[in-house]
């Protein structure tokens, strides 16, 4: 038999869960969007297993994988791409049309590119110049490139046969703007290119990028990795227990998985708990049963408390905005939040309601402009980028006009406050 430790099945690790359960709506959505060579997006709040559903359907030789951050601009994440792609990047004495120093991309020595279900292959020695015929003819030229031209980038990687997947990991990072442009760059490379991208970030909005770019439409296809049902959240525990010889006692599970909020990171630690407060720290050799008697709400407040820290500092600091200002407008949009009724805010705060709010409770009344209101919405995420609040807490989807908390953790903690404290923490009366 197998010998398997608690932090292997239920903690947090840099690996594929153990217990990994696929969803239907998730992973076979994925693979099949793959197949027909759509672009993806995977989407949901924080925690909820994006990263997991990535590695589980794709292999590592089948995708590059770019870490998105909030200095980045598009030259930036070109330059990313090509770097992973294979490619050393030096900056040329040449100028392009947009006043910038030009790059020299050359080919790393024996790069090779492999289409996840689609097989090829090309190897480079040197550089590499123009579009070859076959995947042997590769030149060794060094490409001078405008790294802010999505043709040239283009261009590049077909030289190199490159057919890999690519994978923009916490594309939220990125700044509101570079979010835009790539959308409207990502029709390029559909139109142009046989290159596949997935956009992993953290958002509860079906159609990001189309509404950027409407384009897009039909072009990216969504996937929902927010979404955890009961039954699938009672795998995730049971896989788990199997994993380790252990039974979790029904009423437990049950009352984790109300109380959990459709987390699965909440489940997967309440079960890490409930199994050491049993003493197991490994595989049993006989199967017990564990969970009975245990206060189930006090562990779930344990497991959002270890983010108190987090949450008070968000609060603080998005509260003061990027720069202070008469109409303080992020300080009451948080007042908008903390002081509606949590079921309310799970379902998202939509921004007539927001406006309503404000209408009655800001010092500007009906006076407040709409603009204010929705400029502060739209840069509520760059906001916390801006203040190194990572994973962001909350978003706001354009297209739904909903305010959303999309760290599920969040949500438990504020069931746990006294929201007059909070407001007053925050200087709203």
């Amino acid at each position: 038999m197998t010998t398997y430790t608690i932090d292997e099945v239920f903690g947090i690790t840099r690996h594929l869960p153990l217990n990994y359960v696929e969803r239907e709506a998730v992973d076979k959505k994925l693979q099949k969007e793959l197949r027909a060579k759509h672009h993806i997006v995977i989407y949901g709040s924080s925690k909820q297993g994006k990263t997991s559903v990535r590695k589980h359907c794709l292999p590592d030789e089948s995708y590059i994988l770019v870490q998105c951050s909030n200095k980045s601009d598009m030259a930036d994440l070109h330059a990313n791409i090509l770097k992973r792609a294979g490619f050393e990047i030096t900056q040329s004495s040449k100028k392009s049309s947009s006043g910038k120093n030009k790059i020299i991309a050359s080919v790393k020595t024996g790069v090779k590119g492999t289409l996840l279900g689609f097989g090829g292959s090309a190897e480079a020695s040197g550089g590499a110049e123009g579009e070859t015929g076959t995947t042997e003819e590769i030149t060794t030229s060094p490409l001078e490139l405008d790294i802010d031209d999505v043709n040239d980038v283009i261009a590049a990687l077909k030289s190199i046969a490159f057919d890999k997947l690519i994978v923009l990991e916490d594309f939220h990072y990125l700044p509101y703007e570079t979010q835009k442009d790539f959308s409207i760059e990502l029709k390029a490379f559909h139109e142009f290119s046989a290159i596949t991208f997935i956009v992993v970030g953290v958002w509860l909005e079906d159609n990001r990028l189309i509404v950027y770019n409407g384009d897009l439409t039909g072009r990216v296809i969504s996937v929902n990795a927010d979404h955890w049902s009961n039954s699938e959240l009672h795998s995730v525990i049971t896989q788990g227990g199997d994993l380790l010889g252990v039974n979790f006692e029904e009423t437990f599970a049950n009352q984790l998985i109300g109380l959990a909020r459709e987390s699965v990171y909440v489940v997967q630690e309440g079960c890490r708990i409930a199994c050491l407060a049993a003493n197991i720290t490994e595989t049993q050799q006989r199967p017990v049963t564990i969970g009975a008697g245990l206060d189930v709400d006090e562990i779930v407040k344990s497991i959002v408390d270890q983010q108190s820290a987090r949450y008070d500092s968000f609060l603080t600091n998005f509260a003061d905005g990027f720069q202070d200002t008469d109409l303080q407008m992020y300080r009451w949009l948080l007042y908008t939040i903390l002081s509606t009724p949590i079921e309310e805010i799970e379902s998202g705060l939509r921004y007539r309601d927001i406006r309503g709010i404000l209408s009655e409770k800001h010092p500007r009344k009906s006076d407040l402009n709409a603009g204010n209101i929705i400029q502060a919405l739209q840069s509520s995420a760059s906001l916390q980028v801006k203040k190194n609040i990572m994973p962001i807490i909350i978003d706001y989807d354009q297209s739904s006009k909903n305010l959303h908390v999309v760290d599920k953790g969040f949500l438990i903690w504020l069931q746990h406050q006294d929201s007059s404290e909070l407001l007053n923490d925050i200087g709203v009366p």
